[in-house]
């Protein structure tokens, strides 16, 4: 096989040329994905034909620095529209598959060339590396900004759910509504001893109404936020306590009335206080 059969503008020209017939190869090679290319442009703004060519060439002519930030642009499209990472794991299978077969089509038309298997070794080695170069890159972004996208909903989350409304100057409330873990007692135990050093709070209502129950490690980790509030020099009250969640901390053993004082209801202690 000549130097000829590795001449990466000759091959590229080839595709070119087949442009009509590659798409279509590319769309029988990945049914699944065919059937969903209008939805992924509407949705995605992505052409999946035209991007599949973009890596072709680049794979081809060997252009790694290209493919690989070309990889990460769609790692990052993929990832903000939540397209389905198994559509895109099909689609560059299937543009390995496409490429190889256009690579046999340009081998038969020059066939006249004797085959050297090292050449032939080479190539597919090339080819591979560059299709598992996108490949990984995609994934590794499409992951980064996926975590990095959950960590930001997950601090809103954590703000949203321990909200410390201040009532006036040395007042503030803090109402807790539904289950409370103890991934969200520790986010909350940080955040309620900062906001009263920052906020100057002397007083902190915490309204249990919309918090039915507690787990055991829960509680025990309750009581050191009361300890805590103490500790700042800041009184704690307890309000709206359920019967449900009182009979957690009865059986728990937990002693908490000693470090706090226990409203029936938030309107009656801002009443009180007020």
């Amino acid at each position: 096989m000549s130097n000829n059969y590795l001449n990466k503008e000759c091959v590229t020209d080839f595709l070119k040329e087949n442009r009509e017939d590659f798409q279509q190869k590319l769309l029988s090679e990945a049914v699944t994905v065919s059937s969903k290319i209008n939805d992924i442009l509407e949705k995605g703004n992505i052409d999946l034909l035209k991007n599949a060519e973009i890596v072709a060439h680049y794979i081809v002519e060997n252009r790694e620095e290209e493919l690989i930030e070309f990889a990460k642009v769609e790692g990052v499209a993929w990832a903000q529209h939540s397209l389905t990472l198994a559509f895109k794991l099909e689609w560059v299978h299937a543009i390995r598959r496409t490429l190889w077969y256009f690579l046999y089509q340009y081998d038969k038309q020059n066939e006249e060339i004797e085959s050297q298997r090292k050449t032939i070794f080479d190539l597919e080695k090339r080819i591979n590396d560059n299709v598992d170069q996108f490949l990984n890159n995609f994934f590794i972004r499409y992951s980064d900004y996926k975590d990095a996208q959950l960590l930001s909903q997950k601090k809103l989350v954590e703000n949203l759910s321990a909200p410390i409304i201040p009532v006036n100057s040395t007042i503030a409330v803090l109402p807790l509504i539904g289950m409370i873990d103890s991934y969200r007692v520790n986010a909350l135990e940080e955040k309620v001893l900062m906001e009263i050093s920052s906020m100057k709070i002397q007083t902190l209502i915490i309204d249990l109404s919309g918090t039915a129950e507690m787990e055991l490690d829960v509680i025990f980790q309750f009581k050191k936020i009361l300890y805590g509030i103490n500790m700042m020099g800041c009184k704690a009250i307890l309000t709206g306590l359920r019967v449900e969640l009182v009979r957690n901390i009865v059986d728990s053993g937990v002693e908490i009335d000693n470090m706090v004082e226990i409203k029936g209801t938030l309107q009656q202690t801002l009443k009180e206080h007020l």
